[in-house]
C-alpha cells in the first residue's frame, strides 16, 4: 500500500489536464465578467437614445442655420 501512494504522490499523468481545466476556467470567467459589461454599458446606451429620440418632435421646423 504505501508503494502505491508513493508511485501516484510521484505520477504527473493528469497534471497538464488539470492546468488547462484551470486555464481554461479563468478564460470563461473572464468573458463572462467582460459580457455582463459590455451588456450593462449596451443597455444604458439604448436606454439614453430612447430617451433622446422620445423628446424630439418629428413635426419641428429644422433650424434655420443648418443645425450649427
Amino acid at each position: 500500500m504505501m508503494k502505491f501512494i508513493k508511485n501516484f504522490r510521484k505520477d504527473e499523468n493528469g497534471a497538464v489536464t488539470v492546468d488547462w481545466v484551470v486555464l481554461t476556467a479563468a478564460v470563461v470567467g473572464l468573458a463572462v465578467a467582460a459580457y455582463s459589461s459590455i451588456e450593462t454599458g449596451a443597455s444604458d446606451l439604448t436606454a439614453q437614445t430612447n430617451t433622446f429620440l422620445g423628446k424630439q418632435d418629428p413635426n419641428a421646423a429644422p433650424a434655420a442655420d443648418g443645425g450649427n
